[in-house]
């Protein structure tokens, strides 16, 4: 069955084209080819990654956590290896005023039971002075290790909102990787779910159809006020916050803009 425009019966203004399960096939089979070069291509830039020099830093440098000041390599757990999310913070700023972007790495992160069993330990650092973190990190009910690094230098400490890898072999500590911006996506597992959706992340950038809906702002849903609505007003909160453990809608709205 073909598709023509003005076929009242398959054209749909802003929707796919309407067609039979075998021609549909067909083009799913096609986009597959892409799909698994693609994959294959991950595959070797994971390989290269592997392949990467290291550079060894000081594992004896104290973070800040719940039991007070502890070495950097603590962190390991006693495994080999750390991937940690360098978390940006906003001194003073109440708790819907931190970074949407690294609430939401953070909430996808709420788990390492996977990492754990594959020997790697997991870690969230910021620059955060530790009562703010500690008061952010119950408000939240996150129970993966938090940490604060503030005035510690870089690779530990340094440059906020990247996802860094460390080995530790004994008592000395390695930095082998390091990713920011987009590189980060891979933790988002919402994100490649809505890669595959008809409409995609609805954001502007994307290469739609011509007529389909017009695309938002970059990351516009990762705000919203009580009724879930996206929006990046003086009522609005990183998305998590309105369902985070124990929350309830009288309670998160009447605070908006305050300290909890």
């Amino acid at each position: 069955m073909t598709t023509t425009p003005d076929d009242p019966t398959t054209a749909l203004p802003g929707r796919p084209p309407v067609v039979d399960l075998a021609t549909w096939q067909t083009a799913r089979d096609e986009l597959l080819v892409r799909e698994k070069a693609h994959t294959r291509e991950g595959d070797a830039l994971a390989a290269a990654r592997r392949r990467l020099p290291m550079v060894e830093l000081d594992g004896t440098v104290e973070v800040v956590g719940p039991d007070g000041p502890v070495p950097f390599l603590d962190l390991f757990q006693g495994r080999d290896e750390l991937v940690v999310y360098k978390h940006m913070w906003y001194d003073g700023a109440p708790h819907q005023g931190q970074c949407e972007g690294c609430t939401t790495t953070a909430w996808h992160l709420k788990d390492a039971v996977y990492l754990n069993a594959r020997g790697v330990s997991f870690a969230i650092l910021t620059t955060g002075r530790w009562d703010e973190v500690a008061s952010y990190v119950e408000f939240m009910g996150y129970t993966q290790p938090w940490y604060s690094v503030r005035d510690v230098d870089a690779p530990v400490g340094g440059s906020m909102g990247y996802i860094t890898c460390f080995l530790r072999d004994g008592e000395r500590a390695f930095l082998t990787y390091s990713t920011t911006g987009r590189g980060n996506e891979p933790v988002n597992g919402s994100l490649g779910l809505l890669d595959m959706t008809p409409y995609g992340r609805d954001e502007a950038w994307e290469d739609n159809p011509e007529d389909w809906p017009e695309g938002h702002h970059s990351c516009w849903f990762w705000r919203s006020d009580a009724d879930g609505n996206a929006t990046w007003g003086p009522t609005s909160r990183p998305v998590p916050q309105w369902i985070r453990p124990g929350a309830t809608p009288v309670e998160t709205l009447g605070r908006h803009g305050h300290h909890h």
